[in-house]
């Protein structure tokens, strides 16, 4: 027997089930950062204006910080491009 199955029958079954919750909320914060870190990388790319450097500045910014870069842009630049073009409408009557 090894250590890692001594303590895997020493385990109580609650602490088995709390492990396995733990670890599926952990993937899931994963799946989640690398979703907002791809729908960042696409905003910037798609609704930067390409005047000057600022596109490639704020790509870099994100591509090298990765999700830092990302909340950076997210809560620095987005929300002011936003007011300064204003929200998109929807296409949708109601």
């Amino acid at each position: 027997m090894t250590v890692f199955s001594l303590l895997a029958d020493a385990t109580p079954q609650g602490m088995q089930v709390f492990s396995l919750v733990v670890a599926v909320m952990a993937i899931a914060a994963v799946l989640l950062s690398i979703a907002f870190y791809i729908w960042m990388l696409v905003d910037c790319i798609k609704n930067e204006p390409s005047e000057g450097n600022d596109k490639i500045v704020w790509l870099l910014v994100i591509l090298f910080l990765q999700g830092l870069g990302a909340l950076i842009y997210y809560f620095a630049r987005r929300p002011a491009r936003i007011k300064g073009r204003g929200k998109k409408k929807s296409t949708l009557s109601s």
